[in-house]
């Protein structure tokens, strides 16, 4: 944490720490206003520390062993927050627009776990539980690593990077077993458990490969549909948007090194300029629909900035008002959709506004 304004995490962490160590507790609570001093040596050296330790023991370790839902173990996320309702999303924005209105505001860095893309197909699965428990249950009779948990982690991450070569696979699969230190490790690793991890990850190109495409086919346009709302949400909302490079595009990345393979920007330029000769892509697979409210959002931004002065949010009225999220800027007005899975087997919108 950032002290002072992080004092809050401090004086829980402190008392949680007393509480599990009593014998401890006053040497602990005697640290806190020393740590809590920005100004004091001991404070400085403290906030240099919290950031790594807690990355290596949260992100690079605890998130590779809770493997629910992939989606809930981004980095600087809360895997204790399952989701975010409309009401939860506006309050954050308004929080934001409030205290914090140029902020960064990032889906994909060169450190994400898992692409935005890649993240937006996998939080289908949470209108689909059903689905994945059955589809899970296929691939684990097909390949195993022996431990369930793990398993879970790695075959969500194929069909959420889908199609992914055996080799960017396996060297997630591995770098998240080591990460999480349960079975191998950088330290030591376990040449047998490393050696079904091959099995697993040939088994997606293999006597899997049905199942796979088959959970990917559900799944495809209820992932576009997430990233096109996400990305809207985040373009057109309080903050400064990055757009991390390659995600103009679907970009079905996993962990570095794989989000930081080389971009072709040839490819993005040509298309851009189709958009802008007039061309109105579908949402398919070539993603020209996500370049199209990428580039349209920025260039709203960069040219009329007083319609992004506030931030109020949007009543949705109909059958369907629980799929959909509106906001008005000042000026700009964006709506976008949400569990969309539902929304088609609902059969579509029908007289919401």
């Amino acid at each position: 944490s950032y002290l002072p304004a992080g004092v809050a995490h401090l004086t829980h962490a402190a008392d949680a720490a007393a509480a599990h160590r009593p014998d401890l507790a006053a040497a602990i609570r005697s640290l806190v206003p020393v740590i809590a001093d920005p100004g004091k040596e001991a404070s400085r050296r403290f906030m240099q520390t919290t950031g790594p330790v807690t990355a290596k023991g949260v992100e690079d370790a605890a998130f590779y062993r809770e493997t629910r839902l992939g989606t809930l173990t981004e980095v600087g996320g809360d895997p204790s927050v399952f989701a975010l309702s409309v009401a939860g999303f506006h309050a954050a924005s308004l929080r934001r627009q409030s205290a914090w209105p140029y902020t960064l505001t990032a889906l994909t860095t060169h450190d994400t776990k898992r692409s935005e893309d890649v993240r937006a197909r996998l939080s289908a699965l949470a209108e689909a539980p059903a689905r994945w428990a059955t589809a899970l249950s296929q691939l684990r009779s097909i390949a195993t690593t022996g431990h369930g948990p793990f398993d879970n982690l790695v075959w969500q991450a194929i069909v959420g990077a889908w199609p992914a070569s055996p080799e960017r696979l396996r060297a997630y699969a591995v770098k998240a077993a080591r990460e999480s230190a349960e079975r191998t490790s950088w330290a030591d690793p376990d040449a047998e458990f490393e050696d079904r991890i091959d099995g697993l990850v040939a088994a997606a190109h293999g006597r899997g490969v049905a199942v796979v495409n088959s959970v990917v086919g559900d799944l495809r346009a209820a992932g576009w549909s997430n990233s096109l709302s996400a990305k809207l949400l985040q373009l057109a909302g309080p903050g400064v948007p990055d757009v991390y490079q390659g995600s103009e595009l679907w970009d079905l990345s996993l962990v570095d090194p794989d989000n930081r393979r080389p971009v072709d920007f040839s490819a993005r330029r040509r298309l851009l300029a189709d958009l802008d000769d007039g061309l109105l892509p579908p949402v398919d697979g070539t993603a020209g629909a996500k370049l199209l409210v990428t580039s349209r959002a920025l260039r709203l931004r960069r040219d009329r900035p007083d319609l992004f002065t506030r931030y109020t949010p949007m009543t949705v009225a109909g059958a369907a008002a629980d799929h959909a999220i509106a906001f008005d800027r000042g000026g700009a007005l964006a709506v976008a959709t949400r569990l969309p899975l539902g929304l088609a087997a609902r059969g579509g919108w029908g007289d919401t506004v």
